[in-house]
């Protein structure tokens, strides 16, 4: 059975946008190496409604063992949506630029409405989270204009891919793999190099994955 992926999309940049750029060389490579559906969820082209009241009293009666009513169930039914989009997929691929030293809002709209008890996570007082998306490959292609990995601190600070591996990690997913082009200034001149040595990581992940057996998504757990 082909590996199916969910790309996850948080530039409003379109074809300026470096990490557009490296998803649509992974999504490709992922075709050619005879790789199933490709889900796209553009998150600046499909908002999701924003995670507040409805949402967080939902959230709030689920962990007290009680099932959401009235609006507040609605919203629920689009949280648990969410999460059966995740769950059916093998692999989850985030492009995601950096916006002031960490992820852009709409992604972290998609984080603080998909990492939900029974969907994401379950919790034992004693160990702490434990993951209900397992069994799930995750890939971040991270961007940046000026940071870059070792820079001073006046040149950013990286709250960004570890954030998300932390995320990732906390969700179960795994092995996670990290493509970074990062500084992508204009006028860099080793711009043009760096961007190829991205593209060809994107794409080598890409055909990885298209050769790779999907797993069995009912297996991983989640959506309680």
């Amino acid at each position: 059975m082909p590996t199916r992926l969910l790309l996850v999309t948080a530039s409003p940049r379109g074809e300026a946008s470096e990490s557009l750029r490296l998803a649509g060389a992974l999504v490709d490579a992922f075709r050619d190496a005879g790789g199933g559906e490709v889900d796209v969820l553009d998150l600046f082209a499909d908002p999701l409604p924003a995670f507040a009241a409805d949402e967080t009293r939902a959230k709030m009666a689920v962990i007290g063992g009680e099932a959401p009513t009235g609006a507040a169930a609605v919203a629920w039914e689009e949280v648990l949506a969410l999460g059966a989009r995740v769950a059916a997929a093998d692999a989850l691929v985030l492009a995601a630029p950096m916006w002031n030293a960490t992820v852009p809002w709409p992604l972290k709209l998609f984080i603080d409405t998909l990492t939900q008890p029974g969907v994401a996570f379950g919790f034992d007082p004693e160990a702490g989270y434990q993951g209900l998306l397992g069994g799930r490959r995750a890939v971040v292609l991270a961007t940046s204009a000026v940071y870059a990995p070792g820079v001073p601190p006046a040149f950013g600070i990286d709250f960004h891919v570890p954030y998300l591996e932390h995320w990732l990690q906390m969700c179960g997913f795994g092995p996670i793999d990290v493509v970074r082009l990062q500084p992508a200034w204009p006028g860099d001149p080793s711009l043009d190099a760096h961007r190829e040595a991205a593209l060809a990581q994107a794409a080598a992940l890409g055909r990885e994955l298209g050769r790779a057996p999907a797993a069995a998504a009912a297996a991983a757990g989640g959506l309680g």
